[in-house]
């Protein structure tokens, strides 16, 4: 870098110099100020230099950038004053918040750079949370931003079982500067009562104008009676601006940031396993979900929003990795077959999943199910981690190792199948393939014997199997369907709780588990 500053300080010199020749000959006196000039081109030059590694570490330093491009006066207030000192003092609390800053800081000033929006407000996240996404106040606000439920709600962002939109850095830095250009607009285009507000609410701001104006004093913020807590707020946010950007003035050591992306937010389109995800990404799973705070479960929000964030030097693998992956394999799905006492909520717990999600994948409208019939339910790709996992979940998801004392035989009889038998043990076709190596198109000769393994988890598919989604057109039947995908019409049934063909209607969503064999 070095070598390449000095390059370039020649290359300014070299047409300084151009700009400086002349075809006369010069006097003695314009000698004298040849040499003058000379000596004041040399001082010029060395400036020159220093100026280039200024602009280059602005340039590839966040927080030197943001430091020359803060637009708010420094003020002469003993709270701002106070807040400085505490900063200059403990200058450990600022390299804890860049540490945590930094997957994210280039994203949010983008953000604020796009609404030509004052780069001060990138410092908000500090003083709100630490610039800690899992941040939760007592007063129920949750994120970098510290938005409250109903805020957050106000302006779009989704909280719900599968994703708190509050901790997501994406969701949660638009909605929060949706909300400062809405109340800057509110307080006649004044930032300090912009900021005041964003803290206690526009009402509370305005009431505090009023009072003031109504016994004729000033109404500038600092005259404002207000909430000890909001009080401090504004003169806390400048003190924190102004350190960031006199660091070397006040002695502190700014950890510098990469002024480049760290991040990109990629559309996914649908519900995706986030440890699949990482396998295409190329990404431990625990970097992203460190990245992803605002995922709460295993897979993204069926519902949305179909975004996820990744580090910008995977984006683009990923995104093309991704393109490859078939719709249906974005999440696992396993047959669940229902047990007397069962209830829609009770399953979902188990797996978790969500009632809701069960019903929908499974044509349900109400809450009642029937023991003895399947449902099929999404769950995680990879098993998780099972400490946090209840002993019944974890058997859930998890086949049971084959014991060779548990190993059963099973005569055939006439008129068997392999659905016949399947259902009649309990376990799945596609495991009385696997344990005797059958094919679907494989014949049974009345008197073989078939092993099966009754205590391995039959709820579970095979790991070769594969889960289709069919949409019913007009003119199909279970027959016709079934005919094309090469499987029964009692395996139709079977897998997709149907009491009879008569109850397939164009449009509707079947789905087929289909063995690699």
């Amino acid at each position: 870098m070095k070598a390449n500053l000095i390059i370039i300080a020649g290359s300014m010199l070299a047409i300084t110099g151009c700009q400086t020749l002349h075809t006369a000959e010069p006097s003695s006196d314009s000698t004298t100020h040849a040499v003058t000039a000379n000596a004041k081109n040399k001082k010029s030059a060395t400036v020159t230099l220093d100026q280039i590694e200024e602009q280059v570490a602005q340039v590839n330093d966040l927080w030197l950038m943001i430091g020359n491009q803060m637009r708010f006066p420094v003020v002469d207030n003993a709270l701002v004053a106070q807040y400085r000192q505490w900063y200059i003092e403990n200058p450990t609390h600022l390299e804890i918040v860049t540490q945590r800053a930094q997957p994210y800081l280039y994203y949010i000033v983008e953000q604020l750079k796009k609404r030509n929006l004052p780069l001060e407000l990138a410092l908000l996240p500090i003083v709100e949370s630490g610039f800690d996404p899992l941040a939760y106040s007592p007063s129920h606000a949750s994120g970098l931003w510290q938005l409250t439920a109903p805020t957050a709600m106000s302006f779009g962002v989704k909280t719900n079982w599968w994703y708190d939109g509050r901790r997501d850095v994406a969701s949660s830095t638009k909605a929060a500067l949706d909300l400062m250009e809405y109340l800057y607009a509110k307080m006649d285009h004044n930032w300090l009562y912009t900021i005041a507000a964003y803290n206690s609410g526009e009402g509370r701001i305005f009431n505090a104008i009023k009072h003031n104006q109504a016994r004729g004093k000033s109404t500038d913020f600092w005259s404002l009676s207000l909430p000890r807590e909001t009080a401090h707020y504004v003169p806390q946010l400048l003190a924190l601006a102004d350190v960031i950007k006199h660091a070397d003035k006040y002695g502190i050591n700014l950890i510098p940031i990469d002024n480049s992306p760290q991040i990109e937010v990629v559309n996914i389109e649908s519900q995706l396993d986030i440890n699949l995800a990482a396998d295409l990404a190329q990404i431990d799973i625990n970097d992203l979900k460190a990245i992803n705070p605002g995922l709460k479960r295993w897979a993204t929000a069926p519902q949305g929003p179909h975004q996820l964030i990744v580090p910008s030097e995977k984006a683009a693998s990923f995104k093309r990795a991704l393109a490859t992956i078939e719709p249906n394999s974005r999440i696992n799905w396993v047959r669940y077959k229902i047990k007397s006492g069962d209830s829609i909520s009770e399953i979902a717990d188990q797996f978790e999943t969500t009632a809701t999600l069960i019903r929908s994948s499974n044509g349900i409208k109400g809450n009642n199910i029937v023991a003895g019939r399947f449902l099929i339910i999404p769950v995680a790709a990879k098993d998780p981690d099972l400490v946090t996992m209840t002993a019944d979940q974890v058997l859930a998801r998890r086949t049971v190792v084959k014991s060779s004392s548990n190993k059963q035989a099973y005569t055939i009889k006439s008129g068997d199948s392999l659905w016949k038998i399947a259902l009649s043990q309990q376990v799945t076709v596609a495991q009385l393939m696997k344990w005797n190596n059958l094919k679907k198109q494989s014949t049974l000769a009345i008197g073989k014997s078939l092993v099966i393994f009754p205590n391995e988890v039959a709820s579970l598919t095979a790991s070769n199997d594969k889960t289709v989604s069919y949409r019913v057109q007009s003119g199909d039947s279970l027959a016709r369907i079934a005919l094309k995908y090469k499987v029964t019409v009692a395996e139709l049934i079977e897998w997709n709780s149907l009491q009879n063909s008569k109850l397939i209607q164009p449009g509707q969503i079947l789905k087929l588990i289909m063995t690699n064999s």
